[in-house]
């Protein structure tokens, strides 16, 4: 590839970024996400549900509702007991990827690998706050 190629390549990128990253489009993905968190939430929460850290946090979910210690969807943290205020962290950099990637952020996440030792969000995010070393 050559340079004028090169750089009509990183044009289309940082088009693409502006209209899906941290845009209304993502912005709307990410609404859309917090809106079903909620409705998962609260038909499945059976313990408090508040708000800490900007993250609607419902506890005493079922396992099978959530992912590993707990997930986050959206502004929605979902959980059986774990909300440490290092979690809670955690969590709330999971919720600023669900801003920044909208509705791409779940495809996103998979593609990153299911290990997450090796997974960008959850580096990101930090291993040890969220529980993984």
């Amino acid at each position: 590839m050559n340079r004028a190629e090169g750089r009509a390549r990183g044009d289309v990128v940082r088009s693409l970024s502006a209209v899906f990253l941290d845009s209304p489009i993502s912005r709307l993905g990410y609404l859309y996400a917090t809106a079903v968190g909620m409705v998962w939430g609260f038909a499945w929460s059976t313990g408090r549900v508040e708000r800490r850290g900007g993250l609607f946090v419902f506890r005493d979910m079922p396992r099978r509702t959530f992912g590993r210690g707990g997930s986050c969807v959206g502004a929605c943290y979902l959980t059986d007991r774990n909300v440490s205020d290092h979690v809670l962290e955690h969590e709330a950099v999971h919720k600023r990827q669900w801003q920044r990637y909208g509705m791409l952020f779940p495809f996103l996440y998979l593609l990153a690998g299911r290990d997450p030792l090796r997974n960008r969000f959850e580096i990101e995010a930090g291993l040890e706050k969220g529980g993984y070393r």
